[in-house]
Formats: C-alpha cells, structure tokens, sequence
C-alpha cells in the first residue's frame, strides 16, 4: 500500500490484516512477488528496500546488499530457478539476485532508460526477460538481464507501466503504455496498437487470463477494461467500481479479478456475474 505496508486476506478479499513486524521502512510498497516454488516466501519492494518473508508475511527480513537502488518499482521471479530474481528501480535500472535475494547486482548493459516500470520473465526461456521503461519502451534481454537491447519497432508511446507475457504462446505479449495498450506477436520485434473501445488510454496494469488467454484486463485512471479476443476489442466494465480513484493493479483467481486502486482499497469482481 502507499503508506500502510502489507495487508493480507485469507478469505479473498472479505477482511485484511496489516502484516509488517520486520518491515521498517513499510509506509510505500510498490512491488509484491512469490517464489514460484514455494508460496510461504514472499519479497516486498519498497522506497527504499527489498524485505524478505519466509512466514507468509508474519515476519519480514531486509535483503538490500549490493542493490545501489533501493528505490524498488517492480519484482519479478524466475519460474524456473526460484533463488533467481529481478528488481526493476527508480533511475538504477535492473537488478539481479541469484541468492534469493542475500546479494544484489546491477544487470543494465544497453538499457538506455534506467526508470523501470514493468519487467517479466520469459515463462518458457527464463533467460528471457523485457523491462518497460518510462521513457525509452520496452527492452529485451535474452541472456539473464546481462545485455539489453530496445524492442521498440511500431511502440508509438515510450511510457511503458505494464507488460504481459501469453503463458500458451511466450511470443505474444501485451504492453501497457500512455497511449493505450499495444501487441506483439513475435518476442517483441514488432507491435501494433490494439485500442479499439479502450476509451482510457492511460494504462496502469494489465493482466492475462491464464485459462482463456485472449482474455485481457486493463487497469486505466478511469476503468477497468476487458478484451476477449486478444486486445482486438475492449469493453468497461462498470459495475462497482468507483471511478474517482485510478485502478493500480489487477490480480486474477479462477474466477475473480481484484483491482487495487489509489485511494479507495481493493475491489473484486466475479467475472460469472456478467459486466
């Protein structure tokens, strides 16, 4: 949260409990992300560390050694080898840890724009990585984040916030940009703008569904969105949201999309109940 740390709901949404013995500086957490291997273990960016938990968040460590740039906006892990993971910084670019977060080094060769703002792993060539970047787009890494190059070919708008990767097709993925959300079929090499019916272009999350995957979600300053035919088109979905406070994150269940928004909480929605 901006300002209160890590909350956490065991009964999906219905109650939360702030959860930060350990986690000194908590008052802004920008980044959450799980080992893949092991969902106990738990890693918090903040403004101003990388804190561990082995306890599902009962407890929190520091884990901030050779991270230059503790200013941390993004996380994300790698599925295949879970002591591996990324941070994306505020002006130091990427970072990398192979111990599970004990040390930290800077893995930032070609990338031109050091503001981070999204970043995934290639789900099937973990080696694979893309950062999206404030002012510069997308990057691409394929050799663990030790050199990057611009994948930018038809990317109209440079502030990038959001990136999906298709878990069924590792080659497609979505950005999320300022000026709407664009697609690449091809690792990257090429994108196309896919904003027909996305009357918010400003946007902030992205997510896939991993069970249908030409169903999207968007989070904008005004709505959340969703496409059913892989971005081609979009739609608003109204219902409960109040549009006062700009949609941040998107997480999807089974069957349960939550919104975190700046200002008024988490909302969820079941997507059974229609739009």
């Amino acid at each position: 949260t901006n300002g209160s740390g890590v909350f956490k709901s065991t009964n999906g949404g219905a109650s939360w409990s702030a959860v930060n013995t350990g986690l000194t500086d908590h008052a802004v957490v920008q980044a959450l992300a799980i080992d893949p291997s092991a969902s106990t273990t738990l890693y918090a960016g903040t403004v101003g560390r990388v804190a561990k938990s082995t306890n599902s968040a009962t407890s929190w460590e520091v884990i901030n050694t050779g991270l230059t740039n503790a200013f941390v906006q993004v996380l994300a892990t790698d599925p295949s080898a879970p002591m591996t993971l990324y941070a994306g910084t505020e002006g130091g670019g990427v970072f990398q840890s192979t111990s599970g977060g004990v040390s930290w080094s800077a893995v930032n060769t070609g990338m031109t724009s050091t503001l981070v703002q999204a970043l995934v792993v290639d789900p099937s060539v973990p080696t694979t990585l893309y950062a999206g970047t404030q002012s510069g787009g997308v990057f691409k890494s394929i050799d663990g984040g030790v050199n990057w190059s611009a994948m930018n070919t038809g990317l109209t708008n440079m502030r990038v916030e959001a990136l999906a990767v298709d878990f069924s097709a590792p080659t497609t993925l979505y950005a999320g940009t300022n000026g709407g959300v664009f697609k690449s079929i091809d690792s990257g090499a090429n994108w196309i703008a896919m904003n027909t019916g996305l009357t918010s272009l400003s946007v902030r999350a992205l997510v896939i569904d991993p069970s249908t995957p030409t169903t999207l979600y968007v989070g904008t300053p005004l709505r959340v969105f969703k496409s059913t035919d892989g971005g081609a088109s979009w739609s608003v979905l109204r219902t409960g949201l109040n549009p006062r406070f700009a949609v941040k994150s998107l997480a999807l269940t089974a069957s349960t999309v939550y919104a975190g928004t700046s200002g008024s909480g988490v909302f969820k929605r079941d997507p059974r109940y229609g739009d």
